[in-house]
């Protein structure tokens, strides 16, 4: 339960940041000679599509589906190399997505229960 609830947590705060990129909102500094340096559209379509196929894993935890452990572990990885990479754009709010994002994968790991197929 606390995995689905970080997960989805990360998925709707990803698509609140996304809608913000795409909108060109003032909310994000403008890098100079950033190596990963996308357009600020780009970045906001990235985290917008990732936010929600997080948001909807998220969903899957609450209703129990095995596929949405190993999807939510997959897509919380991801979510932390975009994140890492959106560092010099917004380094706190950065920050704070990747800490939710190693308790999402931890959450998932730990809790995993291997049990024999019957």
């Amino acid at each position: 339960m606390f995995a689905a609830v970080l997960l989805t947590l990360a998925g709707i705060l990803a698509i609140l940041q996304g809608i913000a990129a795409i909108a060109e909102d003032d909310v994000y500094a403008r890098v100079g000679g950033y190596v990963f340096a996308f357009d600020l559209t780009s970045w906001g379509w990235i985290h917008l599509i990732l936010g929600i196929l997080v948001t909807l894993t998220g969903a899957g935890l609450f209703q129990g589906a095995n596929w949405a452990r190993a999807a939510g572990v997959f897509l919380a990885g991801l979510s932390m190399i975009a994140n890492f990479l959106w560092l010099p754009y917004q380094p706190w709010w950065a920050l704070t997505l990747l800490a939710i994002d190693v308790f999402v994968i931890w959450a998932l790991c730990s809790s995993w229960s291997h049990s024999a197929a019957d």
